[in-house]
């Protein structure tokens, strides 16, 4: 016997953005049809009431869905049991056909692709809904898009989900509408928009801060020599890569000190009003989150979970750790992606990868918000290319196929290379051996603008933004971030000059580094934006914005020099 159809007034309240995106549905009644959320918005329940409208006015009989996980199925099999749709997560290609217990069955992109003709004849038995979550995962390979495209075209109707409708790639996406621009450029249309700053507006997602750290890092390549070379400051895209990799390396000071750091800013959250809040470090590969877990181990004294996508039971860890007050959680890429723990707000991008869409992903799960004023707070490496994406959370991007062949910022294929350690003539040789690296908090990022100067770590300076309040409304973080900053300029400003012996000749003060330069114009540019704040009331984000507007270039935690100069003078004649 067939279950029941879902009762559409016992379906829990739905927030303004999914009304619209629902009535918007209800009214145009197309095939397809892509909505773009934010991660925390509610994708999820927004796809089930769609699914609960059409089975209850009988346009569809059957429900599938679509996921890019394992964890992910049996997450939409809980969500749908809760609202009344029972869809099967055991679900096999074997079986052939869905149980009639069920309205549906959850599936994988993997599962899908390795047997379309399998999912065709189910989708044409009976009439279907797809619904398709994370829907670029369709384009991760051509099996993968082949595969959905073969099984669904026969289908009713499909509902596309994302929060992040752009590749790095030009694989097309199955089913989602493409229109050229008068450059000549094919870009994704959604049918529903629902962003980042829009989530912020209405507070459905949380603020977040970065705290970007940097640091002196030395190792040593395969010939033998060794190189130094501060993280942060301007370099060619190998040594960003080489810098990069030994500032992660476990067996440094730079991934504890920024741990500990970490595990500071969780019990500050947890003394202000967020007592469960929970910490996720993402790391590169398996052992690198192995030695995360036991540095973790060391710091705090806990055991800190771990998280493998290929462990037997990994499903039942994130969820036990997801209803659980444990400190912290250690994963490679399993947690960057529709997981849902709402309880996540300390986070540590521990990872190489560095393309737009798995940042947007991996910060998608810091920002489900449960009560007005939570924060949350992400550790990074003060790399180029990762502070401009933290500057560049609330930008809306489209897929975009045709453009050049000019990725901006690092690529991932680089630092793959750079960072493998691969054997030679059958030998086990290290192409490349960190060395040292120590950690000091670089900047702090929120609302596209830069705060603060660098400081070291395990100092009254670093605790002063590790304290901040968990529980602020975006403004006041604002506030709060000026106000640090402007003690921090205060506080050097009455710092006394170190005294010099008497004997010692006066000697001409070395010319500056890049990065030193960098520095001081940043504290200048900050202080005349924080001065035209306190006169205008304007935010420090939207003042940011509108010199970047003036002058071009990217955020100011990533400007070169010139750009700096340029937006000071500018500031200085508004």
């Amino acid at each position: 016997m067939a279950p029941p159809r879902p009762v559409l007034e016992q379906f829990p309240a739905l927030r303004a953005w999914q009304r619209r995106a629902l009535v918007e549905y209800l009214r145009r009644r197309d095939e397809d049809f892509l909505a773009v959320a934010t991660p925390g918005a509610g994708k999820t329940t927004f796809a089930l009431r769609i699914a609960a409208e059409l089975l209850a006015d009988g346009t569809v009989e059957a429900v599938t869905v679509v996921t890019p996980t394992e964890h992910l199925k049996n997450q939409w099999a809980a969500a749908g049991g809760a609202v009344g749709i029972q869809l099967d997560p055991t679900f096999r290609n074997s079986d052939v056909h869905s149980s009639a217990d069920f309205h549906g069955a959850v599936l994988t992109y993997a599962q899908v692709g390795m047997a379309p003709e399998v999912h065709r004849r189910r989708t044409m038995t009976r009439r279907t809904l797809v619904i398709l979550d994370e829907i670029h995962h369709a384009g991760d390979s051509r099996s993968w898009g082949d595969g959905v495209k073969g099984a669904f075209d026969q289908a009713v109707r499909r509902l596309m989900l994302t929060g992040t409708p752009f590749r790095s790639d030009e694989n097309p996406i199955p089913f989602v509408r493409y229109e050229r621009g008068s450059d000549g450029l094919q870009r994704s249309r959604a049918d529903s928009t629902y962003g980042y700053s829009d989530g912020l507006r209405d507070g459905v997602v949380r603020p977040v801060i970065f705290l970007a750290y940097s640091g002196e890092t030395r190792w040593r390549t395969s010939a033998g020599d060794e190189l130094a070379a501060r993280l942060g400051e301007p370099m060619t895209q190998d040594l960003i890569a080489q810098a990069w990799r030994t500032a992660l390396d476990p067996t440094g000071e730079w991934m504890p000190q920024v741990l500990r750091a970490a595990d500071a800013r969780l019990t500050a959250l947890r003394s202000h009003g967020m007592t469960d809040a929970g910490g996720l470090v993402i790391a590169t590969d398996q052992q690198a989150a192995r030695a995360y877990a036991k540095l973790i181990e060391q710091i705090t004294g806990e055991k800190a979970v771990v998280v493998l996508s290929d462990d037997v039971g990994a499903s039942g860890r994130i969820a036990s750790f997801a209803a659980s007050e444990q400190r912290w959680l250690v994963a490679v890429r399993m947690v960057s992606e529709g997981v849902d723990i709402p309880r996540l707000a300390v986070g540590v991008y521990a990872t190489s990868a560095s393309t737009p869409l798995f940042f947007a992903q991996a910060i998608g799960r810091f920002v489900r918000v449960r009560r007005p004023g939570e924060t949350a707070t992400v550790f990074l490496p003060s790399v180029e290319h990762l502070l401009g994406l933290a500057s560049e959370m609330e930008a809306e991007r489209d897929h975009v196929l045709g453009k050049p062949k000019n990725p901006d910022g690092l690529d991932d294929d680089l630092l793959e290379r750079a960072q493998r350690t691969e054997e030679a003539s059958g030998e086990l040789e290290k192409r490349f051996e960190a060395l040292s690296a120590t950690a000091e908090l670089d900047q702090v990022i929120f609302d596209g603008a830069s705060f603060g100067t660098p400081v070291l770590t395990g100092t009254p300076e670093e605790e002063e933004y590790l304290g901040l309040p968990g529980l602020l409304t975006p403004d006041q973080v604002s506030l709060l971030l000026a106000k640090r900053q402007a003690d921090q300029v205060a506080a050097e400003r009455r710092r006394p000059p170190e005294p010099r012996a008497a004997e010692e000749p006066a000697q001409p003060a070395p010319p500056r580094t890049a990065g030193e330069r960098r520095i001081l114009l940043r504290r200048q540019l900050n202080g005349l934006v924080a001065a035209r704040h306190h006169r205008t009331g304007l935010p420090h984000g939207k003042i940011h914005a509108e010199l970047r507007r003036l002058c071009g270039g990217p955020p100011s935690a990533q400007a070169t020099i010139e750009q700096l100069e340029e937006r000071i003078a500018t500031i200085q004649t508004l």
